[in-house]
């Protein structure tokens, strides 16, 4: 029996090795991601019941649940060392006449690589399998990050060729962007405070102490580099290309250069195009291809004299500091922003500049009146990056953080390990009970069309609405002819626009049709703080109505898949309040849904796209793009955001972007029109 049980776990295990290989390096998919899923799961049960058979490459090491409170230091076989780096071109000139003059020779060659902006990490195998992971750290001894990085699927935990005994690749672990967009606006609903750069997220992410937490953050590497004794590569191109066949993640951005001329048209080639690409981006790193030539070239206290990083100039600009505000969010949290002199930065003007916190007040030592360093940080977003010390009057005193709420005078909280202070006035304080409001009627909650912040700012300032229970007691009446104030764009000045009866019907209605939204989208709405889409679907499920949730306790709510312990803290503590028990009180009374739809057999046989990824693109004309992703999910289809080999179907509709087209066409993903979705969802 045991035996059988053994035999069971290295096949799943080989199986769905195989089948996340093909799919992170081949970008194609032979198993749909509901039997992937299945399989996982039994996998999972069986290793529960056997640990001695789980084996060091299960797949299962993908899903977490390691929990590493220290992290230990490992000393670098190979020392990680820095590059030089130059922002010049004529350095570069310079540095071929080193290497030229160093090797007495001009049949030399360079690889360029693309300089990844995430973390470095150095990986060892023995006999094919994943030993350790380790932080470049001081480039002498880094931490131990084992558990963390084989939650990344695109890292090999076993290497199915002949290879060497013992072997280590180095990359660069990254968030790409993404996923970087999408956690900051789970956060942004949740609550938390915007994350500043995907550099930095993904080395916070890298050194967490739960793993499953890792494993959810969706992490990726590129592998550049190839150590170890016997390796039979003559060139850094060789090392690369064995990488490739071995199964490791490559960019296949690198160029093989056969002179200085050569490699400057490469980094002109991608000063622009490199911020198509699915990461940050900061520059490039050349290095001499042969071998030899880097021995004989040899290296510096710090650096190699073979490799050098060219890095691309962020464009920046110097403006004055006018003033700070202080925003107050929907959950309380305080948001300082520099308020500038207007700059032209990156083709747009530049006014405004998070600083996110107190502790980056400290850190800049910024003051009102400084002249300040204005970046656009990976290209979007502006952030003050220093201070011009020489300018600065000698008169300017350091910026002291409020105390108080800006907004309601509340004297400010900041929790242990904290970087953002809240203003605890939670029912109360004005911007956070509109800011609810607001977050309560947007699309990925009740989808409440026609209620737009000024008109939610008027309905409060009238005493129509104190919190978002009141919309349900809203009547034609009290919105028809109601003036709402808002701020010409063209002019700056505020005027008055009257909510037409039309307008006014509309509200009502869709207020009614709200009361039809399912379950998890109202969990959601109540703006409990860290509970997100993903996280309110997950409680949704687990607990089917809203009685269940607000009952449970907080190791209850910690038992739920990926639900970690802030979370459940969080929904305790919203439903301790009984001003939030009242509000789900009027909720329910008002007829909203507050309990999940149970499938019967008969409609879980109708899930047309059960175990299904499904892309939606373009403009359609029955259908809203957002009631179309809802659409397929209900049927048992998961919505996938980019044409990848795992894609089975892309809904097609008008205008669409001809590259995910093309892709999806040499993939030979199934192309469905609008009429087609509309066939098999069985309307006509």
């Amino acid at each position: 029996m045991s035996q059988d049980i053994k035999d069971k776990i290295n096949q799943l295990t080989d199986e769905l090795n195989y089948h996340t290989h093909i799919y992170y390096q081949e970008s194609r998919s032979e198993i749909s991601d509901f039997d992937f899923d299945q399989k996982l799961k039994e996998l999972e049960e069986l290793e529960k019941q056997n640990p001695e058979y789980k084996r060091e490459d299960s797949p299962t090491h993908r899903v977490g649940g390691t929990i590493t409170k220290n992290f230990k230091t490992v000393y670098h076989k190979y020392p990680m060392l820095s590059l030089g780096n130059t922002y010049s071109k004529e350095d570069l000139v310079e540095f071929d006449k080193r290497v030229e003059k160093g090797l007495g020779t001009t049949e030399y060659e360079y690889l360029c690589e693309l300089k990844f902006d995430g973390v470095a990490i150095s990986l060892t195998y023995e006999n094919g399998l994943l030993k350790q992971a380790v932080t470049r750290g001081d480039g002498e001894k880094g931490d131990d990050v084992t558990s963390n990085a084989k939650t990344i699927k695109t890292i090999p935990l076993r290497i199915d060729h002949e290879v060497p005994d013992i072997f280590e690749v180095r990359g660069e672990v990254f968030m790409p962007k993404t996923v970087f967009q999408q956690l900051n606006e789970e956060r942004e609903q949740a609550g938390e405070a915007q994350l500043a750069n995907p550099r930095n997220t993904a080395s916070g992410t890298l050194k967490m102490q739960d793993s499953s937490v890792v494993a959810s953050r969706k992490l990726d590497c590129y592998l550049y580099a190839l150590l170890g004794e016997n390796l039979k590569t003559q060139t850094h191109e060789e090392s690369i290309q064995q990488l490739e066949k071995w199964g490791f993640n490559v960019s296949p951005t690198y160029k093989k250069c056969h002179s200085i001329d050569e490699v400057l048209a490469y980094i002109n080639h991608w000063e622009t195009k490199r911020l198509e690409l699915p990461l940050e981006t900061d520059g490039i790193v050349i290095k001499v291809n042969q071998n030899a030539h880097q021995e004989e070239l040899g290296y510096t206290a710090k650096s190699p004299r073979w490799a050098i990083s060219y890095k691309y100039k962020a464009e920046a600009a110097e403006t004055k500091l006018e003033s700070i505000v202080y925003q107050v969010g929907r959950t309380g949290a305080i948001t300082p922003v520099a308020e500038l002199e207007p700059v032209l930065l990156a083709g747009t003007t530049v006014k405004r500049a998070s600083l996110h916190n107190a502790n980056e007040i400290e850190r800049l030592d910024i003051r009102i009146g400084d002249f300040v360093y204005v970046e656009k940080g990976g290209e979007i977003i502006p952030k003050i990056t220093g201070i011009n010390l020489d300018k600065r009057d000698s008169e300017l005193t350091p910026t002291s953080y409020i105390t108080h709420c800006p907004e309601c005078g509340s004297e400010l909280t900041r929790k242990d390990g904290e970087a953002n202070h809240y203003c605890p006035n939670v029912n109360g304080c004005p911007p956070q009970l509109m800011g609810r409001v607001e977050h309560f009627i947007s699309r990925n909650a009740l989808d409440i069309a026609n209620l737009g912040p000024k008109t939610i700012e008027t309905l409060f300032k009238k005493n129509l609405i104190r919190g978002i229970a009141d919309l349900y007691d809203l009547k034609f009446d009290d919105l028809n002819e109601l003036l709402v104030e808002e701020e010409d764009p063209a002019t700056g000045k505020i005027k008055k626009r009257s909510i037409k009866e039309k307008s006014a019907q509309n509200i009502i209605d869709a207020l009614e049709a709200s009361k039809s939204i399912p379950f998890e989208n109202v969990l959601f709405g109540l703006g409990i703080r860290y509970v997100g889409r993903t996280v309110a679907e997950k409680l949704a499920e687990h607990f089917k109505n809203i009685d269940g949730l607000m009952n449970a306790g907080q190791e209850e709510i910690i038992a739920v898949h990926e639900i970690g312990e802030r979370i459940a803290e969080s929904v305790v503590e919203f439903f301790k309040n009984d001003e939030n028990r009242q509000l789900v009180h009027r909720l329910k009374n008002a007829g909203l849904k507050l309990e999940a739809e149970q499938m019967n057999e008969t409609t879980v046989e109708n899930l047309v796209f059960k175990g299904k990824t499904v892309v939606v693109s373009g403009v359609f004309e029955n259908f809203g793009r957002e009631e179309i992703k809802k659409l397929i999910k209900s049927l048992g289809g998961k919505v996938g955001s980019s044409i990848s080999g795992n894609t089975d179907l892309l809904v097609a509709g008008a205008n669409m972007g001809p590259a995910k087209l093309e892709k999806a066409q040499k993939l030979g993903t199934e192309i469905i029109s609008e009429n087609d979705f509309k066939s098999m969802i069985g309307q006509s």
